[in-house]
């Protein structure tokens, strides 16, 4: 596969970034050391760039209805300005992604699907919008996304800002989005993200791109700010227990399992696509008849479980690792697994197999980190 760029991969290669494919995308690893890019995000802010993420346009007087039969949740219940996680289903209930919705208009919706599952995901709207007043329209070709996220990026974002889209911006809730003017570039500014902090993304041109970049990184010079790479996002991501998918969210699972049904709408009117096997899903009590849920372990050793390592009970093998690492910010190995459910209560005792050797775990309750407010 020839491998695609975002608008800002000179900027990358400038700052000596250290790139890695990422669903067909050249994408930064990392710029210097990944701790102090993890670090920075907590502390102080991180600046990603985001533009391998899909932009999905979805329009028309019957946007609203065809969202709730294309996904899995209510989204014409939306608020205007507002967001809300969702995903996408087979008729068999597996998951083929999860993504954000942003409504921005009345009949005017924006699809933010995952990099590598963005095509997936087109086709399968287009298949879907039959017999609705409605149009999709891939725009990620021509989309960027910058994020900044930490505790300092509102006060960084806001420097960027005059007058009454400053005052818009600094009234945004979280999953809120608002059109504004940054540096000098036309934005819808989301107060989303997936680190476990508070933190802006940015949508915008790809010709606005370089020149928003680096903005922030001025506004942002005195407060900490650097850029990061997609190695922090993922230690930032699995502290804050939000899953990837690839790893904890696949084809062969459901929403139930993920311990995310929270996300179905199996009270909404009219049918959505996956419905009846959701229902069932959701009926025979925890997810599949496999009986799987996802958990949290926290090492109560010093080494780590790495994704695809075996989880054991009793010296058996029940269930495997999805996500695992040290944690920067907790100091000690955290992981998420998929285990039988009847082990899935926090304070159950498993070991993971390190290669060979048992190592202890216990389950403990997600997220591991969350931010103070």
């Amino acid at each position: 596969m020839t491998p695609r760029f975002t608008a800002l991969h000179a900027v990358h290669e400038s700052a000596g970034a250290h790139f890695t494919d990422f669903g067909g995308w050249q994408m930064p690893l990392r710029y210097g050391s990944e701790l102090a890019e993890h670090r920075a995000v907590r502390e102080a802010a991180g600046l990603f760039d985001l533009s391998h993420m899909g932009e999905v346009r979805v329009s028309g007087p019957g946007a609203g209805a065809f969202l709730d039969f294309a996904l899995v949740g209510k989204l014409s219940a939306i608020a205007l300005g507002k967001a809300k996680y969702s995903m996408i289903c087979a008729e068999d209930g597996g998951i083929l992604d999860d993504l954000i919705v942003y409504r921005l208009a009345e009949d005017d919706y924006l699809v933010v699907p995952n990099a590598g599952n963005t095509p997936t995901v087109v086709d399968a709207l287009r298949e879907r919008a039959v017999g609705f007043e409605v149009t999709v329209r891939d725009a990620s070709a021509e989309t960027s996304l910058l994020a900044i996220q930490g505790p300092r990026a509102a006060a960084i974002l806001e420097q960027l800002l005059v007058g009454v889209d400053r005052a818009r911006v600094a009234s945004l809730k979280y999953y809120s989005a608002t059109a504004a003017v940054v540096a000098g570039r036309q934005a819808l500014v989301a107060r989303t993200g997936y680190t476990g902090e508070d933190g802006f993304e940015l949508f915008v041109a790809n010709l606005d791109a370089a020149p928003l970049w680096s903005a922030l990184e001025t506004a942002g010079q005195e407060s900490g700010l650097i850029p990061c790479g997609l190695a922090a996002r993922d230690s930032l991501r699995l502290e804050a227990g939000m899953p990837l998918y690839g790893h904890e969210l696949s084809r062969d699972l459901t929403p139930y399992e993920a311990g995310l049904g929270g996300v179905v709408a199996l009270a909404k009117p009219g049918d959505f696509v996956g419905r009846e096997a959701l229902q069932r899903a959701r009926d025979a009590g925890m997810g599949t008849t496999s009986g799987r849920r996802l958990v949290g372990l926290r090492g109560l050793g010093r080494r780590s479980a790495r994704a695809g390592y075996p989880v054991l009970h009793d010296g058996e093998p029940v269930g495997e690792v999805t996500s695992g690492q040290p944690s920067p910010t907790l100091g000690h190995p955290i992981a998420l697994a998929y285990v039988p459910v009847g082990l899935a209560e926090p304070g159950t005792r498993l070991d993971v197999d390190l290669r060979g050797r048992p190592e202890p775990f216990e389950v403990v309750a997600l997220p591991f980190y969350q931010r103070q407010k």
